[in-house]
């Protein structure tokens, strides 16, 4: 089964670990990888774009389930300011004239082999979509996508920055400990849908 949806697939052929909680592409160093297993078949994809402190350098990824019109844009910027205590403004691209662009992105909780704990994976890089899509269609892994590893790498930085994405077994005498993190992260409420509205998937409203 695809673990890419059919509008995520669509927007890429159109156009490390940050945080204990996330792994971000952008947080492997050059000439590294980082290898983990997925723990869903499926991504959840949702749009993308940031926000940036008026009165300050701090961001914030503002998330939504459908493409979010200008009017949508103000509004969500405005929650995000009530959210966080702070006022914020889309930062302007490399161009300097226009906004970063919003950015179709997609996440899926997964087991990191290095910190050895459950994280989102979040991506919004079009080779790494078209990688785990053809990846995830294959003869050999189209049923057991759960069942091996990835593996992560990235060469090169700025706007020169490569990323692949590759298969590989399942590392040894790992999987009972994957399963006992990743029921773990459930038994907690774990909800990766949280990530609309500027939650926390590993951590409910009400903790």
């Amino acid at each position: 089964m695809p673990i890419v949806s059919d509008r995520l697939r669509k927007s890429s052929a159109s156009s490390g670990s940050s945080k204990d909680g996330f792994l971000n592409p952008g947080s492997v160093q050059d000439g590294s990888s980082v290898r983990f297993a997925l723990l869903e078949e499926d991504a959840f994809d949702y749009y993308l774009f940031w926000v940036q402190e008026v009165n300050g350098k701090g961001r914030k990824p503002i998330r939504c389930t459908d493409e979010p019109t200008p009017e949508d844009v103000s509004k969500l910027i405005e929650e995000a300011n009530e959210r966080y205590e702070n006022e914020f403004t889309r930062p302007l691209g490399r161009d300097g004239k226009n906004f970063e662009p919003l950015k179709m992105a997609a996440s899926i909780p997964v087991f990191n082999h290095d910190t050895e704990k459950v994280q989102v994976f979040e991506w919004t890089q079009s080779t790494i979509t078209e990688a785990l899509d053809k990846i995830s269609q294959m003869e050999d892994y189209a049923d057991c996508m759960t069942e091996i590893d990835l593996v992560l790498s990235r060469e090169g930085q700025g706007v020169d920055t490569r990323y692949s994405v590759n298969a590989a077994p399942r590392r040894k005498n790992t999987s009972a400990k994957i399963k006992k993190a990743w029921d773990e992260a459930q038994d907690n409420g774990f909800d990766i849908e949280r990530l609309i509205g500027g939650g926390n998937p590993f951590e409910s409203s009400d903790d």
